[in-house]
């Protein structure tokens, strides 16, 4: 019997009558099978691939049968713009059965609410942030919306999986499953993700449920693609207008500040342009997506906003300034295109550096070979053990430290963390404030209260920050969006001027009472400075691919003449320098170049690990080199340091990567940084900058073989 006539009938009546579909598609027969029979699971399918009418539609069926109490399906994505843009959808599906869904998240209205929680609907849209709200929340009645809850289903499971927030999801879901009657059925739709296995056991949690993974045959796609070189963001911007022109298109940018001058670069060649990023406003953002859904001629410049499944229509090309950093970004990107029958997906990569042309052969010949990065599903995930700490205290009148244990420990994310590290962490907490005991019980306490405690502890719910920010406004109060503290701390009324949306604007006022920059239009921008200062690290496979592209004789042929060009020149420069697989040495004025192309984290590794052995050097690195300088440093120093670092017992010296540890610079990582011991704000760092393990499986390994590398003296 086929999936569908297992359908109950009212939702076949209504697939046919309202959808005009004739039968399912592979992924959503499959899927169907799984979620019938009461699986757990993690449903694979490219963009637009009908992922999520491959998990309703069973769901539906269910609930048509034996409607539930309450809400039976919990529908959660990463983002606001995605449950906007889902909500139709979902909306259409349960109407045409005589269902409901209700979409909630930090935009809702209060009496939509209030209605909410009255009446709940069977299906509810949330965040995780917006989810752990309502748990806090004194109005909301947790079992009556969620005593009997079936399913949660997340999308864009592989940009949760494996970071804070996929952390904190997960623990949320471990306090809610245990107000449901059910062994809540778990499923995780995804498009790009390279261990499929390991985000299905880390979805599984404490469910008892089987569990398998849909991952149905894909039909070769047909994909366009392009590298372009131009040396520099003007001829750039140029280029790309021209492509873009009588077509429709996102050009994804690495930055806000490159997202902003590309805009203005190419509206000044006539293309009709929109911004989207995270420091506009929400009203901005919404009108360049509803513009750009209706128009024909049209780019959005955007970050990584717009990577996620958020329709803005049918799309004809991808244009990418430089490269993303990982495959799983391109393969994301480049699926907003070739949904239409008979389209080839379609991305060109706009470099203006040799970096990025190599990135981008990296990325496709690695997707090319099936390759995508694994989510590293965290075990020890300190901030948000804390998080929830301070959450669980929050709520109904604290908790006993038994029970957070209790509910905390079966948090897949945390359960690296042993029971005695548990009671260190909270003596440190009562001690410093954050929390304190009253009547047995954890709560809130004056530190934490002090820092989290403004807007009804509203800033508590996130695990990740909110920066300070001011908004931006026109002089007749229209807003555009916000800027960093830090760049609005430089800024000078009546002088200084800077882009958003794409334009430029002039300050006229800055108010820092409330918090705003009153501006006018302007004939020029200036650049404004985004971000932060953490290094940004390339993983060590998209690395050692970029190694074998400077050592191969390969054409591309996806390459324009310029890039070919560029790439060929940088082939012969590295061919003098690096002579194998393992990379090469420079030695120059008395500066060693160690090209390893082991990726950022292994090389910053690598450069404690000289320091502490090769004496009084001073050593810099990236994702592909390690500078080396000291006085007097000669080749044989660094051939007798890397013998040391031959030794496995060096890598197994506690003491010495204690020490290490000691010495990393203190980046903030984590809101919660402030409340953490020092022991632990190491690990955190520690873990974020440094790779020991791959570090030693690298060197150790390599050095069998290193007589293969080329030792080079430039005069």
């Amino acid at each position: 019997m086929s999936v569908f006539a297992r359908f109950a009938p009212r939702l076949q009546q209504a697939i046919v009558s309202r959808l005009g579909w004739s039968s399912l598609r592979p992924v959503q027969e499959e899927a169907g099978k799984v979620l019938l029979s009461g699986a757990n699971a993690v449903i694979l399918a490219p963009t637009a691939g009908g992922k999520t009418e491959a998990c309703i539609f069973p769901m539906l069926s269910q609930m048509i049968e034996d409607e539930p109490v309450g809400v039976g399906v919990l529908y959660i994505a990463p983002i606001k713009a995605l449950l906007n843009n889902q909500e139709d959808r979902l909306g259409l599906y349960t109407e045409m059965v005589g269902l409901r869904r209700f979409v909630w998240h930090g935009d809702t209205g209060d009496h939509p609410r209030r209605q909410f929680l009255r009446e709940p609907t069977e299906i509810l849209m949330t965040t995780p942030e917006s989810l752990e709200v309502m748990f806090v929340s004194q109005r909301v009645d947790e079992h009556k919306i969620f005593g009997d809850l079936r399913t949660v289903v997340i999308d864009e499971v592989h940009a949760i999986a494996g970071t804070d927030r996929g952390a904190h999801l997960m623990s949320v879901i471990e306090r809610l499953v245990r107000v449901s009657k059910h062994d809540v059925q778990r499923i995780g739709l995804s498009a790009t993700v390279g261990n499929p296995e390991a985000i299905l056991g880390w979805l599984q949690g404490t469910s008892k449920r089987t569990r398998q993974i849909v991952d149905p045959p894909k039909q070769p796609a047909r994909r366009k693609l392009l590298v372009v070189y131009r040396p520099g963001l003007p001829q750039l911007s140029q280029a790309a207008a021209r492509i873009a022109r009588g077509q429709k298109s996102l050009f994804f940018c690495q930055s806000r500040s490159t997202t902003e001058a590309v805009a203005e670069y190419m509206r000044r060649a006539g293309t009709d342009v929109f911004v989207h990023h995270s420091a506009m406003s929400r009203e901005e953002r919404q009108l360049a997506e509803e513009r750009f859904h209706h128009g024909k001629d049209a780019c959005i410049v955007c970050t990584s906003t717009l990577e996620l499944g958020i329709d803005v229509g049918d799309l004809d090309l991808v244009l990418q300034s430089e490269a993303p950093d990982t495959v799983s970004s391109f393969l994301q990107r480049m699926g907003r295109t070739g949904r239409r029958s008979g389209q080839a997906a379609n991305t060109t990569f706009f470099c203006e550096t040799t970096e990025g042309i190599l990135q981008a052969i990296a990325l496709v010949e690695l997707a090319k070979s099936g390759w995508v990065e694994p989510v590293e599903v965290e075990r020890r995930c300190w901030p948000v053990l804390i998080h929830q700490l301070l959450a669980m205290a929050l709520a109904n009148d604290g908790i006993s430290v038994e029970d957070a244990w209790l509910q905390l420990s079966r948090v897949p994310d945390f359960q690296g963390i042993n029971r005695d590290e548990y009671d260190s962490l909270l003596e440190w907490l009562l001690r410093d404030c954050a929390l304190r005991l009253a009547g047995g019980r954890l709560v809130i306490g004056p530190k934490a209260e002090h820092r989290f405690g403004r807007k009804n502890f509203m800033e508590l719910f996130a695990v990740f920050s909110s920066p300070q920010t001011y908004a931006v406004h026109t002089v007749s109060g229209q807003p555009l969006g916000s800027l960093n503290q830090a760049f609005v701390d430089r800024l000078v009324e009546d002088v200084s001027s800077f882009l958003l949306g794409g334009r430029a604007w002039a300050v006229i006022h800055v108010q820092h009472d409330d918090r705003r920059v009153i501006v006018e239009p302007a004939p020029r921008g200036r650049q404004p400075t985004w971000g932060g200062f953490l290094p940004q690290f390339l993983g060590f496979e998209v690395c050692q691919r970029i190694l074998t592209t400077s050592l191969s004789d390969e054409v591309y042929p996806y390459l324009d003449p310029a890039a070919s060009a560029v790439l060929d020149e940088h082939r012969e420069t590295m061919r003098a320098v690096v002579g194998s697989s393992r990379g090469g040495v420079e030695v120059e004025d008395g500066e060693i170049r160690w090209w390893t192309f082991a990726g950022g984290r292994i090389n910053a590794t690598l450069r404690y690990a000289l320091e502490a052995v090769g004496g009084d050097w001073k050593v810099m690195t990236d994702n592909f080199l390690i500078k080396i300088r000291g006085e007097g440093l000669c080749e044989r120093d660094l051939d007798e340091a890397r013998g040391k670092l031959a030794d496995p017992e060096f890598w197994e010296n506690e003491k010495l990567w204690a020490e290490v540890t000691e010495s990393l610079p203190s980046y903030r990582l984590s809101k919660f940084q402030p409340l953490m011991p020092p022991w632990i704000q190491r690990e955190v760092i520690a873990r974020h900058l440094l790779d020991v393990e791959g570090a030693r499986l690298w060197h150790v390994q390599g050095e069998g073989r290193s007589k293969d590398l080329t030792v080079r003296r430039e005069s």
